[in-house]
Parts: structure tokens; sequence; C-alpha cells
């Protein structure tokens, strides 16, 4: 029998976590990101998930023509807009949205417009507010904006921006502000509120919002959980026990021998590791689930494998049902223990790990 470690992905959570972002945004339209396949959960699970969403948004133009063969017919935004310029005219043909932060992007917008360019498209000014990656400087947003509404390829110009610190209070007021200054009286629909955004600044949501994290059920504060908010998680990555040991008094486990038993113990040993996407960084104590129960993780994880505290859990034996992360242990604790983000997780499940989509996590075995 193959190794039983898998992500399983919920299309029900991800259509519940649609529908909170709707009622804590219901004058705004959606794009629902679904970047990086779906943040690890699969971009076409994501587009069943995310199905009463007025748009999807990636960056990915393989992504953006899978879910047009798939049967996507709203709009689709390029978040990071055309890579080069025989990028425009596929835009064209797909008939999508292209952000535009650069002023390269512009010239091959122009350069596009001429005799057999495809129909035109509509396109959103990216305004740097701060976050100093992409967009164009607060200064040349008019410009510019004029630019691409004399474009023949541009059927609409709309104006957007990101924030850096939305996550943390009051960290999108003044990059708000810039780009109220900076967009004052220019035409067009408007995009800001990421996540965080659209739940903590509701002047932040305007005509379209960008939600990403929160769609898959985990949290972009370091401070509040996504459960908190109503969000369910959206994937839960699960194994199972393949060995036990009994340890005495000072025996330890695992490469190191970081944890020594302080009294007679069980541990239960888990096919899941780093080659699997589990944090190697998750130190003793890490919350994990065996038979249901909630318990820890002892000693260093490895590539295949991690082990488990099964004391106190006397029916515990090979073959038990283990859950890594899900509906029992949030994604963000692990993360949390291992210092990173929940993103990070969702993101790094590798593709040895078995992949399986159900309606709801009610008909997954735990």
């Amino acid at each position: 029998m193959s190794r039983n470690t898998t992500a399983t992905t919920s299309i029900g959570a991800l259509a519940h976590n649609l529908w909170q972002v709707k009622q804590a945004a219901p004058g705004a339209r959606v794009w629902g990101v679904v970047k990086a396949n779906g943040y690890g959960h699969g971009l076409l699970a994501a587009m069943r998930g995310f199905d009463k969403a007025q748009g999807l948004a990636l960056l990915e133009f393989e992504g953006a023509f899978a879910l047009r063969e798939a049967g996507w017919t709203r709009p689709i935004l390029m978040i990071e807009g055309a890579f080069e310029a025989a990028d425009v005219a596929l835009a064209s043909r797909l008939g999508l949205s292209l952000v535009v932060h650069d002023l390269e992007q512009v010239a091959w917008l122009e350069a596009s417009a001429g005799a057999g360019a495809g129909p035109p498209l509509p396109v959103y000014l990216k305004i740097n507010t701060g976050l100093n990656r992409l967009g164009v400087p607060a200064a040349a947003a008019r410009p510019l904006h004029a630019r691409l509404s004399h474009c023949r390829l541009v059927a609409s110009v709309g104006v957007m921006t990101h924030f850096a610190n939305a996550d943390l209070p009051g960290g999108a007021l003044a990059p708000m502000q810039r780009f109220d200054e900076a967009t004052a009286g220019l035409p067009g629909e408007r995009s800001l509120a990421n996540s965080a955004a659209l739940l903590t600044l509701p002047h932040s949501q305007r005509d379209w919002v960008r939600p990403g994290i929160v769609l898959y059920g985990a949290t972009p504060f370091a401070d509040r959980s996504a459960a908190s908010f109503g969000f369910r998680p959206a994937m839960r990555l699960t194994s199972s026990l393949i060995a036990v040991q009994d340890l005495q008094p000072g025996d330890s486990v695992g490469y190191g021998s970081n944890f020594t038993a302080a009294s007679a113990m069980r541990v239960g040993i888990v096919s899941c590791g780093y080659a699997d996407g589990y944090p190697r960084l998750a130190p003793t104590g890490t919350p994990i689930a065996v038979g249901g129960v909630r318990t820890r993780t002892v000693g260093r994880v490895s590539m295949d494998m991690l082990a488990a505290d099964i004391s106190a859990l006397p029916a515990a034996v090979v073959g038990t049902p283990v859950e890594l992360w899900g509906s029992r242990v949030h994604v963000d604790e692990v993360a949390a223990g291992a210092g990173t983000i929940g993103y990070d997780l969702l993101c790094a499940v590798t593709a040895r790990v078995r992949r399986e989509v159900t309606e709801d996590f009610d008909q997954v075995a735990t």
C-alpha cells in the first residue's frame, strides 16, 4: 500500500470563506486570489470553491489559460501584469485584465495597439504607496493614466495599490491617503484592500477587494486567528503512525538527540517530514492531533518522519490517523511554532504528498 500522507482541500470551506469575505465587504466585488496553485490548495479546486467570486486573480499565465480551459468565463486579473511583450497579445486572446506597474509594460501596450491586435482589455495602473516592490511613483499616476487611456488596446483604466503593513493597526492609513491624493479625479475602478485591510479598514474596500490568505482559512494577523473572523481551514494535511516507541527516562528521540524523555513515555512515529512540506524548524511542543486528540511533537523533524507524544493516548497504534494541520490543529499554530506564517506552509506542501478534494471535511475520516 502506498504512503498515505495526504493534503485534502475542502470546496465547502473555500466557498464559506468567500461568503465571509462578502459579508465583510458587502459593497465591493471580489477578486479571489488563486496564485501559487491556489495557495497550495489546487488551482481548479480554488476555482470551484470561489465560483461565486466576480473575478479571480493570479500571476501565472499558464494558470490563467487553465482557468479558461476549465470554463471560467468571468474576469481574471494578472496581478504582476505582462512579463514580456508577447504576454499582451496572450492576455487579449484570453480576455484577461492586466496590472501595469512599470513604464516598459505601458510601452508594450502602446506597441501592441496596431494592426492585428486583439480585442481591447481592461488594465489597472498600480501605484507604489510604500511597499516599494511593484508600482509606479505617485507623481507618475496621472500622465501614465492618460497614456493608457489613449491606447487602442486598452478598454478601461483602473487604479490600484498594495499595502505593506495592513496587518498592523493604522498601517494602511498613510498609504491609502497617498493613493487617494495621487488618483483624485481619475476615472476608473479602484482596488486597494487585501485580506487584512478588508477586515479592519472598511474605507479601503472600494470597487474591488483582493483577498488571498483568508479565503483559505488562515490569518494575515499575528494576534488574531482566522476563526475569530469566521473563516474555516480549507486544507487538511494528514498522515498516520507507522511505528510506536516505548521510551525510558534518559532515552532521546530523533537526529541530534535534542529531546530526552524525563520519564517513561510512548512516542508515535508519523510518516510526514520536511520533504512533504512540514517545517523542519517546528520545535518540540508543536501541536499535532493523533487519533483526533491534540498532543505535541517531540524531537527534530526529519526528511520523512516526525515524532508525537502519545503517552496519554493508549489506543494509538500503528495506523492511527494523524492530522498535521487542519480542523483540530490550525496551520497558523504550526507556522507560529516554526517561526513562519501559514501562507508559507500551505504553499510549501510538496509534490510527493497525495492530493484529494472533498466537498467538505465532514466527508473525510479523521
